[in-house]
């Protein structure tokens, strides 16, 4: 048989996840510092989409001059007065606070503007489990998609770290309505190593799954790339169970290997990435400006996704 005649269409997996968050009404949506095309046209995509409700948030003439240079029409889009990219910020995080919006989408400003007002002791948006980045992957060849943590926030986890970031990735996934999550707790290889601290966590945290501390997966590790989403390669290192070689959710060892990772994906396989910042009161929509518009709007689907998730468990 054919294998390109059975394979998943381009961005199947995107769409799929977008048709999904598009039942419900669109998400009032904090777009913080939209002072550029790219941002306003990441927010407009979503709602003509009927994804989000956007509320742009930052200096009004700024978004209006970049509105103008970009030939977009935001009128009809309530806009939230802010001095600058930090003021926009700090003024996103409220709304949130105060039940206004269901997430916040990055616009214009740098990443670390806006976490270090959603991270902020007084008045930030703090849950009780640490931050942490995932990218829902659509890749090319792979059925599913495919979550990528964390390569984008905590850069050296410890194993309590970890836990967290293993939760909030299980919570995603059955936001995403994945039926079996199958968490694969990468190293360098599968056995356990005591000069190898990452195998020995990821052990430690299969324990920790064991005895409920982590809860709503299965996980295995300590698991090499290949035989943690190849099942021929798990066949010929002889791993048995659910997770080798057919993990959804990929849990990286530190920063560095979650972000090659998700990049050589990108790069090298042509697959898209989505990103998103669990772990607070709402979700965060992180976009780059390297993102495909199937991506872009991904990210905003997967958001909504988790926001009507946790409404649905409050």
């Amino acid at each position: 048989m054919d294998h390109a005649s059975t394979a998943p269409a381009p961005h199947a997996r995107y769409d799929a996840l977008i048709a999904r968050a598009r039942q419900g009404r669109p998400a009032p949506a904090a777009v913080v510092h939209p002072c550029d095309v790219h941002a306003l046209e990441s927010a407009l995509d979503a709602a003509r989409l009927g994804l989000i409700a956007p509320v742009l948030v930052g200096p009004p003439a700024a978004i209006a001059a970049a509105a103008r240079a970009a030939g977009l029409a935001i009128d009809a889009l309530p806009v939230v007065p802010a001095a600058d990219a930090r003021g926009a910020a700090r003024r996103a995080v409220e709304l949130a606070r105060d039940g206004e919006v269901v997430a916040l989408m990055k616009g214009s400003l740098h990443t670390d503007e806006l976490m270090g007002a959603v991270v902020a002791s007084d008045g930030g948006l703090r849950g009780p489990r640490r931050l942490s980045h995932c990218f829902v992957m659509d890749v090319p060849g792979h059925d599913d998609p495919l979550i990528v943590t964390d390569a984008a926030v905590n850069i050296a986890p410890a194993l309590a770290e970890k836990a967290d970031i293993a939760q909030n990735a299980i919570d995603l996934a059955h936001a995403l309505g994945i039926a079996e999550v199958r968490v694969a707790i990468l190293s360098a290889v599968e056995t356990l190593n005591p000069k190898l601290p990452t195998t020995i966590e990821a052990a430690a945290l299969c324990k920790m799954a064991e005895r409920g501390q982590i809860t709503g997966a299965l996980l295995d590790g300590p698991l090499a790339l290949d035989n943690a989403i190849s099942p021929e390669a798990a066949v010929i290192k002889k791993l048995a169970g659910p997770v080798a070689g057919h993990a959804n959710v990929l849990l990286a060892p530190n920063l560095e290997a979650g972000n090659l990772l998700a990049k050589s994906l990108t790069f090298l396989a042509g697959a898209d990435a989505a990103g998103i910042v669990l772990g607070a009161r709402v979700p965060v929509i992180l976009t780059s400006r390297a993102d495909s518009v199937s991506a872009r709007l991904a990210s905003c689907a997967v958001a909504v996704l988790v926001a009507a998730h946790a409404c649905a468990e409050a």
